[in-house]
């Protein structure tokens, strides 16, 4: 795994060992969600929630973020990021949270975050609570972006519910990711 473009293109990352701490999004994956959001990037502040390695969020600021909150309570996947952050020389524009994804959302206070990345474990259920609590926050508007990596069979008939749409579904052989933002009121 490795940054793809940018300021940091190239620079390898790594990432714990195991499937059980974190599951990495294939550079393919990864090259194909920035080709998606590459306006939304410049100059944003953005936040990776279940962050694993970091890769995600560091790609951003390696694309012109102005800078990513990188969340997760694993140790060992925090060991990884905070390496991967030195590594890429981007520890000015980073900001590591090593607390849950929920607790996290009630501690960011930015005005506005313009793109939210969610990839948490498969199975574990989080969409649903995640996706509620960051209708509820205030830094998310109708101009924030969220992205959800999720299992291709996982279901989001529940964030109407919540106050907002599905703007796009792009599914992958095994993974899917899910374009949201704030309905208009």
């Amino acid at each position: 795994m490795r940054v793809i473009a940018g300021t940091a293109r190239s620079i390898p990352l790594i990432t714990p060992e195991g499937e059980e701490i974190t599951r990495p999004t294939s550079d393919k994956i990864k090259e194909t969600l920035f080709n998606i959001i590459q306006n939304e990037i410049p100059g944003s502040v953005f936040l990776d929630l279940c962050a694993g390695s970091g890769a995600i969020g560091i790609e951003a600021v390696s694309r012109g973020a102005q800078r990513s909150y990188l969340v997760e309570r694993d140790r060992r996947a925090i060991a990884c990021m905070e390496a991967n952050v030195h590594k890429t020389h981007l520890e000015d524009r980073v900001i590591i949270m090593k607390t849950d994804v929920l607790n996290a959302v009630h501690n960011i206070h930015e005005k506005q975050v313009d793109v939210v990345y969610l990839d948490p474990p498969y199975e574990a259920g989080l969409e649903e609570p995640v996706l509620r609590e960051l209708s509820l926050a205030p830094f998310v508007t109708q101009n924030t972006l969220i992205i959800v990596e999720a299992a291709l069979d996982t279901d989001f008939d529940f964030v109407s519910g919540l106050g907002m749409e599905i703007r796009r579904v792009k599914g992958y052989r095994s993974q899917k990711h899910v374009f949201i933002r704030k309905a208009a009121v």
